[in-house]
């Protein structure tokens, strides 16, 4: 039976999954989802009332052990120091989840070095070194997952999420390039390119939040999280999850720069930002 066809309530000996950001949102679906399925996990981020009632809820639910390790993970050393952790600690992380991350809406020019460097060390160099330590060892074992948390924002040339958008077109290149190096020694690498999401990542207020779901713009992260790990089992490259988002993802490309400077001076939702 191959991983895809595993039911979602099926119990595994006592492999486990590392989740970034675990704590909230697309993070805590994916522990809901892999806990469900038998998965022991480790769960990160820095967020530690959170991250601790999650995991003695999850462990209560499900049986399984669930660990919440409060850690900083924009920082250089994190990634050398979450794979030390798991040594010490006798940890053999099957599924490796890169999910931490921010977002804002704002200029280079206007926006703190200090939250330039969170996003690129949470969206690039903390996964990549990440998937460094952990890739060698599923490497070394012949076994393992890789799940990286892009976004369709990744194809965006759009001003007020310059960062963002390049972050995250970086981590699906790369995560598209690690598929084929680690192909050949039974590791899967997925991308999982999503579009909005119905999370507190944006600071929607909660009525939009529900407008945006019945439209379908925004998706359940239950749901997401799903598909991704569908995907991932499956040993796909890379997934944008949502019909829609394959039509939206063209219009951006399509805009000429006159009409985007345009729409940056008198679009209200630019002015939020500063």
């Amino acid at each position: 039976m191959s991983r895809k066809d595993i039911p979602r309530n099926a119990v595994f000996s006592r492999q486990r999954a590392l989740i970034t950001g675990a704590s909230s949102g697309i993070g805590l679906a994916y522990a809901r989802e892999l806990a469900a399925r038998g998965y022991d996990l480790l769960l990160v981020s820095n967020q530690e009332e959170e991250q601790c009632r999650v995991a003695k809820e999850l462990s209560a639910t499900y049986g399984i052990d669930a660990r919440p390790l409060c850690m900083d993970l924009s920082h250089r050393e994190a990634a050398r120091e979450l794979f030390d952790y798991c040594t010490k600690e006798g940890l053999e992380i099957e599924i490796l989840i890169n999910n931490a991350g921010v977002f804002f809406f704002n200029d280079i020019t206007e926006t703190a070095v200090s939250r330039l460097e969170t996003m690129t060390g949470l969206h690039m160099t903390t996964p990549t070194l990440l998937c460094h330590y952990f890739g060698q060892a599923m490497k070394q074992r012949g076994h393992g997952h890789i799940l990286n948390m892009a976004s369709m924002a990744a194809t965006f040339a759009v001003p007020g999420i310059a960062v963002y958008a390049a972050s995250k077109s970086y981590l699906k290149i790369f995560s598209k390039a690690l598929y084929n190096e680690l192909y050949d020694y039974g590791v899967t690498v997925t991308a999982i390119c999503p579009g909005a999401v119905d999370t507190d990542l944006y600071g929607l207020a909660p009525h939009l939040r529900r407008l945006g779901v019945r439209l379908g713009i925004l998706m359940r992260p239950e749901r997401l999280a799903q598909k991704g790990l569908k995907a991932m089992f499956r040993g796909k490259r890379c997934v944008m999850p949502g019909a829609i988002n394959r039509l939206f993802v063209l219009i951006p490309s399509m805009l000429p720069s006159p009409l985007v400077r345009w729409i940056k001076r008198h679009a209200r939702f630019y002015r939020y930002g500063k």
